[in-house]
């Protein structure tokens, strides 16, 4: 009888050994199903690419460019499959994928994708043929392809009724402006149906709110400001960042009209300590700057001095004979903002100039928040630039000296004082697997997948 225990014991045990790894091998395996709840601050009034304030990471869910690029940088193919330019670079030739279909049902075609380029890009000729789209632009463009792989150069099919459909992993099922969206699984994606069956957004969140939302079970997916990075994880909650990628900056909105002025502006860009500000008021959620693109990206911005000298602020203030009295403006929505023009107050006082903060109004400066619109330190550039009203850069051969040179051109005139580049960053339940998050800051959400949350 003894014998017999032992043997059922001993059978039983290896039937626990062989079962338990395969329990847990079921639970870490992607399985379709479930629903995404995200909460966001932003409240969008539209997915439309080609719209002012539209946010790329929900509209890339829904719509597709031609072009993808890849974490370094490079393109690759996504509904175009192939492409070649002249030896100019002016006139460039793209091939569609095939078996491509709108969220409407409609195939991919190249009149479509050459009336939603032309919509979006109204200097480009773009030609539709067979299944070839060609595009001529007025000079040598050797970064199309990069160009191409901007949110806004989405290919999107405009109904009659004005709605919009794309070719995404997701089709919009619901949408309430500013409130609420229901992204929907596309059945039929080209790439493979995404395991989530569906993504919830709520809209219109502060950073209270959306921690609450995840602490209770409410919410997946958190947005998380830069300054409450770090607190959330010595929280030891799930954690996922970019590179610093969204520049933060003092940007005045006309050229110096003076000697005098041009010497108070380089003094006021000297005297702000951005290392203090990035430790102390954002927890390290950036990283201090003095270029417009990140170190990361373009491998040489460390050469751009930083703010945080006080002496030679001082003496840079000392060759100004009248100093302006300059109004700050700053984004009275973001708390933040607040909170780090008044340490730009602060610093500009301790070497002798007056600012003055508003939050309505038309003003001087402004301290903006504009985000890296691409992984191509060229493409970046170019978009920077076209944000913050710059000259546009001159990109011939597109070589880094070449990137360079024209970065410095465009802070020669100081209309722009770099301050920091932010991280973007989420907070996740444990049941969100495989969520990706680019260093540009782009959501890569296709391949994300739910499992049950154990208590």
């Amino acid at each position: 009888m003894k014998r017999c225990s032992s043997l059922l014991l001993a059978v039983s045990s290896l039937l626990w050994l062989g079962a338990t790894p395969t329990r847990a091998l079921a639970e870490s395996r992607p399985h379709y199903g479930g629903v995404l709840r995200l909460a966001m601050k932003e409240t969008p009034q539209t997915l439309d690419p080609a719209a002012p304030g539209a946010p790329a990471s929900l509209s890339r869910l829904v719509f597709e460019t031609l072009v993808a690029l890849d974490d370094r940088g490079r393109p690759q193919p996504l509904l175009a499959t192939s492409w070649q330019s002249d030896p100019g670079s002016q006139r460039w030739r793209f091939s569609l994928r095939a078996s491509v279909s709108f969220h409407d049902g409609t195939p991919l075609d190249s009149g479509t994708v050459a009336a939603s380029l032309r919509n979006s890009n109204p200097e480009w000729k773009v030609i539709s043929t067979g299944d070839v789209i060609m595009i001529e632009t007025e000079s040598a463009t050797p970064d199309l392809p990069a160009d191409l792989a901007l949110a806004r150069n989405s290919i999107v099919r405009r109904g009659d009724s004005a709605k919009l459909s794309g070719t995404g992993p997701f089709a919009i099922a619901q949408w309430d402006a500013g409130k609420h969206a229901t992204l929907a699984a596309n059945e039929q994606y080209w790439g493979g149906r995404p395991f989530l069956d569906s993504v919830q957004l709520d809209f219109g969140k502060n950073d209270r709110d959306q921690v609450l939302s995840l602490d209770l079970g409410k919410a997946d997916v958190i947005e998380l400001a830069p300054e409450n990075i770090h607190r959330a994880r010595s929280e030891n909650r799930i954690v996922m960042s970019s590179q610093p990628e969204e520049l933060m900056a003092l940007v005045f909105g006309r050229d110096p009209r003076s000697e005098d002025e041009t010497h108070a502006r380089i003094a006021l860009a000297l005297s702000i300590d951005t290392a203090a500000v990035n430790n102390v008021v954002l927890q390290a959620g950036g990283e201090p700057t003095g270029a417009l693109l990140p170190n990361w990206l373009s491998g040489y911005a460390f050469v751009f001095a930083a703010g945080g000298n006080t002496e030679h602020a001082r003496a840079e203030r000392m060759q100004s004979k009248h100093l302006p009295n300059w109004t700050l403006g700053y984004d009275a929505s973001d708390p933040m903002a607040r909170v780090i023009a008044e340490r730009v107050l602060l610093n500009a006082r301790d070497v002798g100039i007056t600012l003055q903060l508003t939050s309505t109004g038309s003003a001087d400066l402004r301290l903006l928040r504009t985000p890296l619109a691409s992984s191509d330190p060229h493409v970046a550039l170019d978009e920077l630039a076209k944000a913050l009203q710059l000259p546009q850069p001159k990109l011939g051969n597109g070589s880094i000296g070449e990137l360079y040179s024209a970065e410095k051109a465009a802070l020669q005139f100081h209309r722009v004082i770099p301050l920091l580049h932010l991280r973007s960053a989420v907070a996740l339940r444990p049941n969100v697997h495989d969520w990706n998050i680019l260093a540009d800051g782009t959501w890569q959400v296709s391949n994300v997948w739910l499992s049950g949350e154990r208590p």
